[in-house]
């Protein structure tokens, strides 16, 4: 069903469209490959965003927009009257080590810009499929316009990873006339690749992710030598009693009929076994399926942590720093009907439009704040493997990331 120039719906032949003007797969593979194998970390997609925006050039009549936001690109294909739709992929990978042992795996170390240490570097978050995803639409996109009318903004975020690039380009002036001048959407959509079999695809209306707050928590002691740590006010303990403590908020704090979640992820204090440090830091991840669930989570936190200070003694507050923020994803509802009825049509039975909740977060909605939008999921792994691997009872040690999928996702 889509919406034309008058607000009128129809529905369109969309299987036939897609069968007709389906590019080349495997040109697409091969850049696929590309993307994987030549990974950039957050705030450094440069390589990455220069390869996009020679592809869309290569299309016929998109007009390129570069330099969005740090690293953010636009395609805009116009196409006569009609609504403005936003399609989204985001590029940046993360600093985790690739030990796949595919023949076009990543060996690429790259500095991070945010602490200057060297690291490992993948695409373990599928974005490289993203991008190839969002090119090929366009691709297909310009091949078929008889078949549409309006305009379709592809855009490339950098920047997902650490939460900032989608308000990142917004606050660059995405939509401003004044600057980068890109239409401003009647609709944002998106999607993410899932440790899912191939062709299979799911949504839902309302709340699909969680919003999600980054911490970095530095507790103070007073330091001295193991052999006198009654002279001391020791981090390490301040700090364990602190992680314990945390784990309250969702087990004793939070109603057993919602969600939340408090992940101490790091905890980093001293460098020898001998000497008491002065300092510990922790790295907290918070998480919940409302803004009022987020914020009793912060609250709860902040309280806990300052009162363990205080019952150890600490010479000075402790420092709780915001270091990353996204928002919740939420479907809307009329615009997530439309979105379903086109791809039941299209994908039948291996579309659900009762996808579960997931406690992963996004921080697209960053690009729709007073615009409808509607995200989903398409998987991403070989039917054939995944069946043999179903069949064996091995699909948490078979399929990547599996095991972090709720039953129903598997």
């Amino acid at each position: 069903m889509v919406l034309n120039a008058s607000g009128k719906t129809y529905t369109p032949d969309i299987s036939r469209i897609i069968a007709r003007s389906r590019p080349d797969i495997a040109s697409y593979e091969t850049l696929y490959r590309k993307f994987h194998t030549n990974p950039e970390l957050s705030l450094q997609e440069e390589a990455t965003a220069a390869v996009v925006a020679d592809h869309l050039r290569s299309l016929k009549d998109v007009d390129v927009r570069t330099n969005i936001g740090g690293h953010g690109l636009v395609g805009i294909i116009r196409n006569g009257n009609g609504k403005t739709v936003l399609l989204r992929a985001d590029m940046d990978a993360l600093p985790v080590e690739e030990q796949t042992g595919l023949s076009y795996a990543s060996t690429k170390r790259m500095v991070d810009v945010a602490d200057d240490v060297e690291r490992p570097v993948m695409h373990a978050c599928g974005h490289d499929m993203h991008i190839t995803s969002l090119l090929a639409a366009g691709d297909l996109l310009v091949s078929c316009r008889e078949s549409w009318n309006g305009t379709v903004v592809l855009l490339f975020q950098p920047n997902e990873e650490r939460g900032a690039g989608a308000q990142a380009m917004v606050d660059d002036g995405l939509y401003d006339e004044g600057k980068h001048a890109v239409p401003k959407p009647d609709v944002v959509l998106g999607s993410h690749v899932m440790p899912m079999k191939a062709g299979y695809i799911n949504t839902r209306r309302g709340v699909f992710g969680s919003t999600a707050i980054s911490y970095r928590v530095t507790l103070f002691g007073r330091g001295g030598h193991g052999s006198r740590p009654h002279t001391t006010i020791d981090p390490v303990v301040l700090a364990a009693s602190t992680v314990m403590k945390l784990q309250t908020i969702v087990s004793r704090e939070t109603n057993p009929q919602e969600a939340a979640v408090v992940t101490v992820g790091a905890s980093q204090a001293g460098t020898v076994e001998n000497v008491i440090s002065e300092e510990a830091k922790l790295l907290v991840n918070t998480r919940a399926f409302s803004a009022d669930g987020r914020d009793k989570v912060r609250v709860a936190m902040e309280r806990i942590i300052n009162a363990e200070c205080q019952a150890a003694g600490s010479p000075r507050p402790p420092l709780i720093e915001e270091t990353s923020s996204f928002p919740l994803l939420y479907n809307d509802e009329n615009v997530t009907e439309l979105v379903s009825h086109a791809m039941e049509e299209h994908f039948g039975s291996k579309f659900s439009p009762t996808a579960p909740i997931s406690m992963g977060s996004e921080d697209f909605g960053n690009l729709a704040i007073s615009t409808p939008s509607c995200f989903w999921n398409y998987g991403g792994i070989d039917p054939q493997r995944w069946d043999e691997a179903e069949q064996k009872g091995r699909l948490p040690e078979e399929i990547p990331g599996d095991s972090m999928l709720p039953p129903n996702d598997k």
